[in-house]
């Protein structure tokens, strides 16, 4: 083989790694929450499919309420960590119209993103209801990885 061609043979290579390592660089990013108090399911959900879709992390590093905490479940387990900063406060889905009527439907919703082992630990404290109900510490550290 001629230098010429082991040349053009590393340069292609080179080329080929910057590429792959460009490709990796969305899902190397970390997007943090913190302090979010939620809102309408709608937009939460799209947000987090398009976060989903994005390949990034998620850190979780303050409290995550109500339509905050459905990133439980759509967002991948593996690509969730929590500080010791983190809280989540679940309820039960309040009618849109803002006077804090339950919501059936929402809290369908809301049950249907969460993973089983979320389930699991709001039905063992009386299920969704008005009053909240908040995950943190320990109980939140053996559920998801801590964020290193």
């Amino acid at each position: 083989m001629s230098i010429r061609a082991a040349q053009f043979i590393k340069a292609r290579a080179f080329s080929a790694m910057v590429f792959v390592l460009l490709g990796l660089a969305p899902a190397l990013a970390v997007v943090r929450i913190g302090d979010d108090s939620g809102g309408q399911i709608g937009p939460y959900l799209a947000k987090y499919r398009a976060l989903r879709a994005s390949g990034e992390r998620v850190e979780i590093d303050g409290a995550g309420a109500s339509a905050c905490t459905m990133l439980l479940g759509i967002i991948p387990r593996n690509h969730i960590c929590v500080t010791p900063r983190a809280s989540l406060v679940f309820h039960s889905a309040w009618d849109p119209q803002g006077d804090q009527g339950v919501s059936a439907d929402g809290n369908r919703i809301l049950w249907s993103t969460y993973p089983e082992g979320i389930r699991q630990w709001i039905k063992r404290r009386g299920g969704l209801h008005s009053q909240i109900i908040v995950l943190r510490g320990s109980e939140l550290a053996a559920m998801f990885p801590t964020c290193r």
